[in-house]
């Protein structure tokens, strides 16, 4: 059984900027108070992150500017079942050019040792030093950056369930 960690955004990725129209599974956007503000989401996406966080060896985390929020408001709020899923800071991640999510990401690696990772994250494409860091690790990990106006796909959810249950070997 493999052990992987799906490392988790929030905003652009699970709940999108300006959500407008249909979601991407064709179904209206659901929108919720999650404490401060008023967030839209996918009930679909929030069904199917709820399946993968059940799978055996699946460990998931926060890595969200939400930091505790994401589990204290948004969960409740949208029925996501992430409550209890560890989070990620910016403290300590220190100052300078690094994006903090990636020195975060790695301190909690080096800590853990997945077999694999995810990185859900609508920022990645536009982050040079994370995906050089990402192509080390080759198929270890998964990067996935959504359209910060859509959130995670059905295609996207799709290949993170894919990844997380094919074969270590």
């Amino acid at each position: 059984m493999r052990n992987v960690t799906l490392y988790l955004d929030v905003d652009g990725v699970v709940c999108p900027f300006g959500a407008t129209g249909k979601t991407p599974w064709g179904s209206g956007w659901n929108l919720a108070n999650a404490g401060m503000l008023e967030v839209a989401y996918a009930g679909e996406l929030v069904g199917g992150l709820n399946g993968l966080a059940r799978l055996p060896g699946m460990r998931c985390v926060w890595l969200t500017s939400w930091e505790d929020m994401a589990p204290h408001y948004l969960c409740p709020a949208i029925g996501l079942a992430g409550a209890r899923w560890p989070w990620l800071t910016a403290a300590g991640a220190g100052t300078g050019e690094s994006w903090w999510k990636l020195t975060a990401l790695q301190e909690d690696m080096a800590t853990t040792a997945p077999d694999g990772i995810v990185w859900l994250d609508d920022q990645l494409m536009y982050e040079e030093q994370a995906q050089a860091w990402a192509g080390f690790l080759g198929e270890r990990i998964l990067m996935i950056s959504p359209d910060p106006r859509r959130g995670i796909s059905p295609a996207e959810l799709a290949a993170v369930s894919a990844f997380v249950t094919r074969p270590l070997f």
